[in-house]
């Protein structure tokens, strides 16, 4: 009886620990700029100011026969933030916006993975901005992977979704007019299977 039960137990470890390392894990390619967080908003509702996160860093764990296994984190360097113009940089990273000085990193962190099928997923997670931590969803599309010519293999996707700034206590947001509250962030994600 104590030997089914032992065979059973160890049985059931490697069955776990195969599960455990079914997925992937991935470094997003930041060193190479192969991957981008970029975000745009309308100005007074007359055009689109667009920008982007100069350093961020993150990984993923991706498992295509087990979808539930992925997981992706990121962390975004808030004083990165680069708007193609010195002042209004300085302006955004100020208390009245981002608050850079005391809340210098944004980080996601997520939660779910749903698989919608030809590539495309809908990934759910916390989001922290300003030390606010909202749960939000990123539409999901796979871009490729394969092998690269360095002898790895890299796997990319594209992730978009829209943060509401009143939702992370960025009342100022408020003096570019109403269509400025809605913010579009783009997410182009390679990572180097590790």
């Amino acid at each position: 009886m104590i030997k089914k039960l032992l065979l059973s137990l160890a049985l059931s470890l490697g069955l776990t620990a195969v599960n455990v390392q079914a997925a992937e894990h991935y470094t997003i390619d930041t060193k190479g700029m192969h991957a981008f967080v970029t975000f745009k908003v309308k100005h007074l509702g007359y055009s689109w100011l667009e920008g982007r996160f100069n350093q961020f860093s993150g990984d993923f764990d991706f498992d295509e026969a087990n979808p539930s296994n992925n997981k992706v984190n990121i962390t975004i360097d808030i004083g990165s933030l680069d708007s193609n113009h010195a002042e209004r940089d300085k302006h955004l990273r100020s208390e009245r916006f981002f608050d850079a000085k005391k809340f210098s990193t944004a980080t996601f962190s997520s939660t779910k993975w749903q698989d919608l099928g030809d590539g495309k997923a809908n990934l759910t997670g916390d989001f922290t901005l300003r030390g606010i931590t909202k749960e939000i969803n990123i539409a999901v599309d796979q871009i490729g992977a394969g092998k690269d010519p360095w002898g790895g293999f890299r796997r990319g996707f594209v992730g978009v979704t829209t943060l509401h700034l009143s939702d992370y206590n960025m009342k100022e947001a408020a003096m570019l007019g109403p269509v400025a509250e809605n913010v579009q962030l783009w997410l182009s994600i390679e990572g180097i299977r590790q």
